[in-house]
């Protein structure tokens, strides 16, 4: 019997996904219901977290909105959509560690340079905030290296500055991060 019930469920799935893929909104919404909690499921399972798993799943839910036209075969929708889901995940957990690296480095300095007995909390938001007030081109470099995870002579090569270059503005963005971090700045 329940081979039957998951091949009624594969089969409405690919109507709607048909029927989604021609405009009709009700097929859309009916399709997020089906697949909507499936969807949440995996991104609990992998991602360890409730509240981040429901932002995965929306914007998930946008990418596989905007990519259903492609989709050739409507009988893969599920594996199709569990993949960009595993995708999201992996992004949101790559830019939790990198910042919490990035975080890790400027927090013994920032802390150092703290008077004893103030606390400095440093969180991921914070930085993204922080990096947003650097100048363009060293935000650009601190993207490229803490975000993106690139190697000195891979940023050198991306922007196509020196080497040297990328070391210097490096060193003047975790200098002017400490700043912004610990208050000394009034962007």
């Amino acid at each position: 019997m329940g081979n039957i019930r998951q091949e009624k469920v594969r089969a409405l799935e690919a109507l709607l996904v048909l029927d989604a893929k021609a405009g009709d909104k009700t097929a859309l919404g009916k399709l997020v219901d089906l697949r909507g909690p499936r969807l949440f499921a995996h991104a609990v399972r992998l991602s360890g977290d409730r509240d981040a798993a429901r932002d995965i799943v929306q914007e998930a839910w946008i990418q596989i909105i905007r990519g259903l036209p492609g989709l050739n075969d409507e009988t893969a929708f599920l594996p199709w959509a569990l993949c960009i889901v595993s995708r999201r995940v992996s992004a949101v957990i790559r830019t939790r560690q990198t910042e919490r690296k990035l975080a890790e480095q400027l927090a013994p300095e920032a802390v150092s340079a703290q008077e004893p007995g103030v606390d400095m909390v440093l969180d991921a938001a914070a930085v993204r905030r922080a990096i947003k007030c650097l100048p363009p081109a060293q935000e650009a470099t601190v993207a490229l290296f803490y975000l993106e995870d690139l190697s000195v002579a891979e940023v050198a090569k991306a922007l196509d500055i020196p080497i040297g270059t990328v070391k210097t503005r490096l060193m003047a963005a975790r200098a002017a991060l400490r700043d912004i971090l610990e208050g000394h700045h009034d962007g």
